[in-house]
């Protein structure tokens, strides 16, 4: 017997079984509305019309009359159809595709289901997601889709309507497909289109008349992919329009979708933010009266943290300083398992593009509750740390506080008031705080360096490059910002509240997520130590490696020809930081504990730890659940997965700016620096702008260029010309794709003949028959090989 028949043998039998509990009605007339719920209510995910209809004896005409009495329910919206089986509006079948949407604080994983109509049938339920029976079964993960079986939940009395056993980990859809629209006419009339793909990975993609909706020629749109065969082009379906690619947005939308990044708020989450009263001040200290000052880019919305300090008048401690760090108190704001909290972790962090920001919290938290504006009265966790005249912390304590900024400062004011630089204008406000609140700030500061000196962090020298738009959202001009004492100043003194909170939770036993910063690979190690060796430099191989030992290197190479390149050769040896429970230290900043504290209404990682603070003080509501514990680890790699994809996005969306605003500059010579090297060519970064481009081995010349990935160059296989990472370099610009986010450059440029740098023989020359010349019958050939 098939397993189809023995099912429907199974069903049968159930069937048969309830006909005693079901009232049946012999073709004198269908069921009652009521006896045909309960019935489906009794048998969920089984029941079709053919199984009611033999549950309750009918025949004949009386199943022509069940047939409508069926379709009327549905069209009154009481019952829908899943294939041939019925189930009440609302509920969920027996067996459903549901997507994974959250870890609780329990660290178990909750999901929604796949079909949903929000606008008629409410908010979706939550499901919880028990362990599949399956043994070695995987796992599903955050956005997974599984089809899973219905079941009760382990806790009647809990939180959960549902529950679900997984069946099955679905395959991953097709993503949606981003391009720009092209109308296709037929006699002068649209008859479809076709899509050109941001990606040139991608073929091009046909939409019928129907599958273009309201596109318009030029718009960016996103398209689901319908049918792809092996042979001729995909085809496909206008998803959404996302307007004109010459809209002021549209750059930074193509990031935000191609990374799947969550941009627009559920009404829900907005509806949460606007109904927050003001905090309150129960366990709250008044710290108003100290003249806390916020020190931020000149364009910031939102202002996370403000700094004080004066004169330690404790005896014993002449020459130190009193430090207090104000934090926004967003955890009072966002509890754990509201739909504030759901949404955020959901996001993990704000992100940041030339021409907007899709920030982790709605402008009614970040903007305005939990923004420590000038002159208003604002929540916040507050921090005083006792510094000695060397910048060492000899104590510190936390405080659930209420304070008001005196003024908003941006860097280059801040700075230029402490500078007294002439001719540069200074408000009325910064000039009243140079003496009280300024000139103490910088000293407690020049006290902070010497304790950073003594600690020796890594100190990479890699300037950021920062674009400033027009106001049609076009690139101006690529700058590269000044790096002031007053950015300095901020970052040492988030670094001392990032180590205090560690600290402060460690000693309470309370479990926290810590930012963490591994020691370089060996591989990796390796890798550098053959790279510094051919440029005459050297890194111990004996002891604990620290990060002295670099800066030992960077000292050497300092204001000389190597500078760029070992700067950018030591920082692709490093680890990639992390959020993790379980704390390794932080090797860049040669700490042994570090969390991040300091900038809550961007970073979900900095909420979980002022929960902790808050309930190991017993600071009031809105702390760390006490079960918390168990799903740290998950959401420490959810937004550690937020923190990449942030970066990724960003990354992008400033290469598609730039290469934008190359591509009218087609012909045109620039200076740069080779920022990496391939088996396949070259990177090189321009001097004026940072624009990355790429030239391809294939135009190098007429010798055959060997990758040696030792010395991190491309040698002639004749002539040992060389082209290696951090030389300086003449490239011509030959091609800008500004969808793609590429260039790609001529080398003008001779390569460098080095001494004790030989011709590099390729594999393929052990094959030449003697005495034949090195491309005989074949003429000159260009390409790579990696050193044998």
């Amino acid at each position: 017997m098939t397993r189809a028949v023995r099912g429907k043998a199974s069903l049968l039998a159930k069937v048969k079984q309830t006909k005693g509990k079901t009232p049946k009605k012999k073709q004198t007339g269908v069921p009652s509305r009521e006896e045909i719920l309960a019935f489906i209510a009794e048998h969920p995910g089984q029941a079709g019309k053919r199984e009611i209809a033999r549950a309750f004896g009918l025949s004949g005409a009386a199943k022509i009359a069940l047939k409508k009495e069926l379709k009327a329910l549905m069209e009154d919206g009481v019952l829908v159809r899943h294939r041939k089986r019925l189930s009440k509006r609302g509920e969920l079948p027996s067996v459903t595709v549901l997507v994974i949407h959250e870890v609780n604080s329990d660290g178990e994983l909750v999901a929604l289901p796949q079909q949903w109509d929000e606008n008629e049938l409410g908010e979706p339920p939550r499901v919880l997601v028990l362990e599949s029976r399956r043994p070695n079964a995987p796992k599903p993960g955050l956005g997974d889709r599984i089809l899973a079986r219905i079941t009760e939940p382990p806790d009647a009395d809990g939180d959960f309507a549902h529950a679900a056993r997984p069946m099955k980990l679905l395959e991953k859809k097709n993503p949606p497909v981003l391009g720009i629209f092209r109308t296709i006419l037929v006699d002068g009339r649209k008859s479809g289109g076709r899509i050109v793909p941001v990606s040139k990975k991608q073929d091009e993609i046909i939409v019928d008349l129907a599958g273009a909706g309201d596109a318009r020629d030029g718009d960016l749109v996103e398209v689901e992919i319908t049918k792809a065969g092996r042979h001729g082009l995909k085809r496909g379906r206008v998803k959404e329009s996302l307007g004109n690619l010459d809209n002021e947005k549209a750059v930074s939308m193509i990031a935000i979708h191609a990374h799947e990044i969550p941009h627009i708020f559920p009404s829900s989450v907005l509806a949460a933010a606007e109904a927050a009263e003001p905090a309150n001040w129960d366990k709250r200290d008044d710290w108003r009266h100290l003249p806390f000052v916020t020190i931020d880019p000149a364009d910031a919305k939102d202002h996370d943290d403000a700094l004080y300090a004066e004169p330690d008048p404790e005896p014993g401690n002449e020459g130190g300083f009193l430090l207090y760090v104000a934090i926004a108190d967003v955890s009072y704001y966002v509890r754990p398992g509201s739909l504030l909290d759901k949404e955020a972790l959901l996001r993990g962090n704000s992100v940041y593009f030339p021409d907007r920001v899709v920030p982790m919290l709605p402008e009614r938290i970040s903007n305005d509750l939990c923004s420590l504006k000038e002159g208003v009265d604002r929540p916040a966790l507050g921090l005083r740390i006792r510094l000695d005249r060397s910048g060492r912390k000899k104590q510190h304590s936390f405080h659930r506080v209420m304070i008001k900024s005196a003024a908003k400062l941006a860097y280059p004011e801040a700075q230029a008031a402490i500078d007294a630089k002439p001719g540069v204008a200074i408000s009325e406000t910064t000039s009243a705080l140079l003496d009280p609140v300024l000139k103490p700030l910088w000293a407690c500061y020049e006290a902070m360096k010497k304790a950073r000196a003594a600690r020796e962090p890594l100190d990479l020298d890699l300037p950021e490059r920062k674009i400033l738009l027009k106001p049609d959202g076009t690139v101006d001009r690529v700058i590269v910002p000044d790096r002031l004492d007053a950015h300095r100043l901020v970052e040492e003194c988030m670094i001392q509240a990032n180590v205090a909170a560690a600290e402060t939770l460690e000693k309470h036993k309370t479990p926290l997520i810590y930012r963490v910063h591994d020691t370089p690979s060996l591989q990796k190690l390796e890798a550098l130590r053959e790279f510094l060796t051919s440029i005459d430099l050297n890194i111990t191989k004996s002891g604990n490696l620290r990060p002295s030992h670099f800066n030992h290197i960077l000292k050497r190479v300092r204001d000389t020809t190597h500078a760029d390149l070992v700067n950018q050769v030591i920082l692709r040896s490093q680890s990639q930081a992390e959020y993790n429970p379980d704390n390794i230290g932080h090797f860049g900043l040669n700490l042994k504990r570090y969390a991040h504290f300091t900038s809550p209404i961007r970073r979900y990682a900095d909420l979980i730890v002022h929960r902790a603070l808050v309930d190991a003080l017993s600071l009031g509501p809105g702390g760390l659940p006490k079960d918390a514990e168990a799903g740290l680890k998950t959401v420490a790699e959810q937004i550690s997965g937020t923190e990449r994809r942030a970066m990724s996005a960003e990354r992008d969306t400033i290469d598609r700016l730039i290469s934008a605003f190359m591509a009218d500059r087609i012909g045109a010579d620039f200076t740069g620096r080779i920022a990496g090297v391939t088996s396949a060519g070259l990177f090189v970064k321009l001097s004026d702008t940072g624009a990355d481009g790429f030239v391809p081995i294939s135009t190098l010349g007429d010798d055959y260029f060997v990758y040696d990935q030792i010395s991190q160059a491309l040698v002639g296989e004749r002539t040992g010309i060389s082209h290696r990472l951090g030389d300086l370099v003449e490239v011509r610009l030959i091609e800008a794709a500004p969808l793609a986010g590429a260039l790609r450059f001529e080398l003008l440029s001779e390569g460098v003949k080095r001494p004790g740098v030989e011709a590099k023989r390729s594999i393929r020359g052990t094959r030449r028959r003697r005495g034949a010349p090195p491309y005989a019958g074949k003429g000159r050939r260009r390409g790579a090989r990696t050193k044998p």
